[in-house]
């Protein structure tokens, strides 16, 4: 009898730790780490996008089956955390409706070997799934309504442009393309150099965030020199896009977690 107390009693303390660690687990999520996360869902959506259509151009094919499988897995992961941080009815819809949307997108990304006609499906899947990320950030940084949590959104979108720029440059490498197609690059550039001299410019900044975003804006001028490149190959020229995408995304995330960080 006294073992079987015994062993109820530590069947109790385990479950009891279970509970605790969920607890803890649920609560490492801050409203303004939320808004990073739902940022770098609008992000991932562009970038599953350029990496799927750059495997099937044959541009740097295993990094780039290596950036969607990766990038697939952590959009998984971070819908997972938001649904369970959603602060409001709201929110919470929102993103029960980009779960759907997801399972579309995901079922594409994952399935034939890339072609012309899934490919304009993805354009199209892609776009479903940025608006509706692009609404959950939106609503979280309003629900923060702190300075903070727009310089988070803002640093956080410059990543999501910089892939778009790419996977817009990927599609017409596929002969995928639209009259709207040259003005969404060209709104997508205009609005990452305004962005970029907005957080120039905000009195927040310290001497770190100064150092990444001067960084950030040389990266911007590589990138842009790649979009315009002309006396190389189209290999060539994709392959630099794709590179420097890569590049200023990298130092956009640091930008954004410097920002979340400071918030703290």
């Amino acid at each position: 009898m006294k073992r079987y107390l015994c062993s109820v009693c530590l069947i109790l303390c385990s479950l009891l730790g279970l509970a605790s660690a969920g607890i803890a687990f649920a609560d490492t999520l801050t409203i303004n780490s939320a808004i990073n996360k739902a940022g770098r869902q609008r992000m991932l959506s562009q970038r599953m996008a350029k990496a799927y259509c750059q495997a099937g151009l044959g541009v740097e094919v295993e990094r780039s089956k290596k950036i969607l499988e990766q990038s697939m897995a952590l959009f998984d992961r971070q819908l997972a955390d938001l649904k369970a941080f959603a602060p409001t009815p709201e929110i919470k819809d929102t993103y029960d409706r980009l779960g759907q949307t997801w399972i579309v997108y995901k079922q594409l990304l994952a399935g034939s070997e890339p072609n012309t006609e899934t490919v304009k499906k993805i354009a199209a899947a892609s776009e479903d799934v940025l608006k509706l990320s692009q609404q959950g950030t939106a609503q979280l940084e309003m629900h923060s309504g702190t300075s903070a949590g727009k310089l988070i959104n803002v640093a956080g979108r410059q990543r999501m442009l910089s892939q778009r720029i790419a996977k817009i440059s990927m599609f017409r490498a596929w002969g995928i393309t639209s009259p709207k197609t040259a003005q969404e690059l060209d709104t997508a550039a205009r609005e990452f150099g305004a962005a970029l001299e907005l957080l120039t410019a905000a009195p927040q900044n310290t001497p770190a965030i100064r150092s990444e975003l001067q960084l950030a804006g040389s990266q911007w001028l590589f990138f842009e020199e790649a979009l315009k490149q002309t006396g190389v190959s189209r290999a060539e020229q994709l392959r630099n896009i794709a590179t420097t995408s890569e590049r200023i995304l990298q130092v956009m995330d640091d930008v954004t977690g410097m920002y979340e960080e400071m918030a703290r």
